[in-house]
């Protein structure tokens, strides 16, 4: 961090924090972190639907309105329970500062516009989520915006690919579907060496695994709708910085265009993370024994899981990661004799006869999810570009949850065992 980074908030009055001990661990914080209850002395969080504040006179509504003074002013930038949802979740991630948005991918917007121009460069994994290529290539480029597509995994790619004019590189780590891992710690050293700053989506683990704070990364991105809610109940994203960054750099662009997250999502995030630790828990020890038992299922051909020993980064996801492998399993489904679809037909004659796992590509969920990403999350992808990113037709991805893992099974099997 900075000097510039570490300098103190300079406004007036002071939006009050949670009396916690400064050792707090980090399921108190879940539960704990936000702000002191109002005079009626709630133990659960309030929810404030309110567009706006009053002021007790014009001269103090000035300074709020000039940001002389630490205040609620009007819900598009600044309201008490979308504060206590952003205080939490920087408090997990370790990070000073947070800053909710209305979904992960208006996160990402907001990161770009709040940090480059035109003729910036950034140099982001080929094995991002869809929406985030085709909105770094696709949106930024019309605005001059350059992005360069490395591999997730070759550190020499990344240094490669580095300009000039490279300012920001860009990661997922574990991606979507393969769940491939980068070494954040040197992702960090490639981008500080080169006077850029390094981006981390962190959705899939979320913070109860990883803090790549802690690893070097400057901002921490989030859909908050995945695993922070963890029921598929709400969209919601967030960028986790520096307050210097989320002060000076974000702020300003969100009260500009003001991709907002509702104070209702956000208390439902808010309420989400009090059982992250927990949830994240049992659906990755679920996930560790499904991924276990595809991978000697003979109408398997492969299975990606970190926390499988066969994965490519297997040793890497574990010191990451907290020991554990996350909660999402994909593997690619062997195809009939003959077939010349790669492996399509057989992956939704898969899916088509499970009964309890929900068909959608959403993620996260209690309820376990299955979906066929090359038709729906990476569907607007060229072929080419699906090719390159390694998602096959014959892939399938599954999100586990909560259910009983012997009755996740039989549900899979049901497809697998008729192939």
């Amino acid at each position: 961090m900075s000097s510039q980074d570490a300098q103190p908030n300079a406004k007036k009055g002071g939006i009050p924090r949670v009396a916690l001990p400064e050792d707090a661990r980090m399921a108190t914080l879940a539960v704990r972190e936000g702000l002191p209850p109002t005079p009626w002395g709630e133990n659960s969080e309030a929810l404030f639907l309110t567009s706006s504040f009053v002021h007790p006179d014009a001269a103090t509504a000035a300074r709020r309105f000039a940001n002389e003074e630490e205040a609620f002013v009007y819900s598009r930038f600044s309201n008490p329970t979308v504060m206590m949802m952003e205080r939490r979740l920087a408090a997990l991630e370790g990070t000073e500062a947070c800053i909710g948005t209305s979904s992960g991918m208006s996160a990402i917007m907001l990161l770009v516009m709040g940090l480059l121009k035109a003729g910036d460069h950034v140099v982001c994994s080929r094995s991002v989520f869809g929406s985030t290529i085709k909105l770094l290539q696709g949106e930024f480029g019309k605005f001059g915006v350059q992005v360069s597509f490395v591999s997730q995994t070759d550190l020499s790619e990344w240094k490669a690919a580095l300009q000039p004019n490279t300012r920001l590189l860009f990661a997922e780590t574990p991606t979507n579907p393969l769940t491939e891992i980068c070494d954040v710690a040197a992702l960090a050293e490639i981008a500080h060496g080169h006077g850029a700053l390094l981006a981390v989506d962190n959705c899939f683990a979320s913070p109860a695994l990883q803090q790549p704070a802690r690893l070097g990364a400057d901002f921490i991105i989030h859909s908050g709708t995945k695993y922070l809610d963890g029921q598929g109940r709400v969209i919601a994203g967030a960028i986790c910085a520096s307050t210097h960054y989320i002060d000076n750099v974000f702020t300003p662009v969100m009260r500009s265009v003001g991709m907002s997250l509702s104070p209702f999502n956000a208390w439902v995030v808010l309420k989400g993370m009090e059982t992250l630790g927990v949830r994240m828990k049992a659906q990755t020890e679920g996930a560790a024994a499904l991924a276990e038992w595809l991978e000697a299922h003979p109408s398997i051909e492969r299975v990606y899981y970190p926390g499988l020993k066969s994965h490519p980064q297997h040793a890497l996801a574990m010191r990451q990661q907290n020991g554990q492998g996350g909660a999402v399993v994909s593997f690619v489904v062997r195809s009939a004799a003959g077939a010349d679809d790669g492996g399509r037909a057989a992956a939704f004659h898969v899916i088509d006869h499970t009964r309890i796992c929900s068909i959608t590509a959403n993620l996260g969920d209690t309820k376990t999810t299955i979906t066929h990403p090359a038709s729906t999350s990476h569907g607007r992808l060229t072929e080419a570009q699906r090719q390159a990113a390694g998602i096959t037709q014959g892939l399938i991805r599954v999100a586990v949850g909560l259910e009983d893992i012997e009755d996740l099974k039989a549900d899979l099997a049901r497809g697998l065992n008729s192939l």
